[in-house]
């Protein structure tokens, strides 16, 4: 006799089927030819704080492996300020797509909720098309309400790999105060100047962005004031602004140590630290030694369900719990000592 095996994925439990040989009327018990488990699709998420390089990881993988990128930063979700905004350009994506970047009305409401409707549909979309989804970008809290939601759908249905670039504190805030310096440099100003509102509201869209508030009372006054107050005025912006910027690396640190040590989430740490001490070439070869090299091993073993993915080490990658208690302290200490400082000089 024939037998026609079901796509039905609930599994056959103690069947006997009558086999066909002999006369003594034998049977197969087709406990043994249960169907595997059903696998949950994967999912790559890449953390990290602002200026760490996790859209340069996020690309990285996404040319070595079959992905498209889902943006997790609610603030370059937005359309416009694509300087203050720290947007990726087109040049740097390489010809990986994008999805929610760049889309959202600049004066509409950007909500979790409706981050992760938008995210998860563009999740399912990559999926369906058998490519792997790489969520990358700084809104912590969104990427939790997008991977812990209430009905639990999300993990219900995709597996996740966790990646952290991490950058020691002193260096990272280096970094993203040149940053801010070269984003004057290639036009910030003038890019602000034309969202400036006089109504003051910053409180909706992507007048929120860290670099746009900052520049209200320069824009009112400037027109007020001479030359050398004017510079006056713009430094103190600047000032702020990288002032800000490190303010948000310590609250989005705060995020992820949460995250990993409250919500039981593993992380894979990776230390890019040395790479951003290095220039040019040797940069980028230490970035690929330390970061892209790891991430694309923990990704490949996660892909194949391996187990002990972090097991296997070409460079440092340990867990997030005692690193990140330090840098934590660290960002603690050094916003306490700079608070005291700016008291006494005023």
């Amino acid at each position: 006799m024939s037998t026609v095996m079901s796509k039905q994925i609930r599994p056959l439990l103690h069947t006997n089927i009558p086999t066909s040989g002999g006369g003594g009327g034998g049977h197969l018990n087709t406990h043994l030819l249960r169907p595997p488990p059903l696998q949950k699709e994967k999912v790559v998420v890449v953390m990290g704080a602002t200026g760490t390089g996790k859209s340069r990881l996020s690309i990285d993988l996404a040319t070595r492996f079959p992905a498209e990128i889902v943006n997790s930063d609610k603030i370059q979700a937005y359309e416009g300020l694509n300087i203050v905004t720290n947007k990726i350009t087109p040049e740097e994506q390489r010809g990986v797509p994008h999805h929610l970047l760049g889309l959202v009305n600049p004066n509409a409401d950007f909500s979790a909720s409706t981050f992760c409707d938008m995210a998860s549909f563009a999740v399912r979309s990559i999926s369906s098309r058998r490519k792997l989804p790489i969520i990358v970008g700084g809104s912590n809290s969104y990427i939790e309400a997008l991977v812990d939601d209430g009905s639990h759908e999300f993990r219900s249905r995709y597996e996740c790999c966790f990646l952290c670039v991490d950058v020691s504190i002193p260096v990272l805030h280096s970094f993203v105060s040149n940053r801010v310096d070269l984003m004057v440099e290639m036009g910030m100003v003038e890019e602000v100047r034309s969202f400036f509102d006089l109504s003051g509201n910053y409180s909706n869209g992507i007048r929120r962005a860290i670099g746009v508030p900052e520049f209200d009372r320069y824009f009112r006054m400037e027109g007020f004031v001479n030359e050398q107050v004017r510079v006056r005025m713009l430094q103190e912006v600047i000032r702020e602004i990288k002032g800000n910027t490190r303010k948000l690396a310590t609250r989005q640190l705060d995020k992820i140590y949460r995250l990993q040590n409250v919500k039981g989430w593993k992380l894979h740490r990776l230390d890019a630290t040395d790479a951003f001490r290095k220039h040019g070439k040797e940069a980028d070869e230490a970035w690929e030694h330390l970061v892209t090299g790891p991430s694309s091993v923990i990704v490949s073993r996660f892909l194949h369900n391996l187990d002990n993915a972090a097991a296997l080490r070409p460079s440092p990658i340990t867990t997030m719990t005692a690193v990140m208690t330090v840098h934590y302290n660290a960002v603690k200490k050094c916003f306490l000592a700079s608070k005291l400082a700016g008291s006494q000089s005023e």
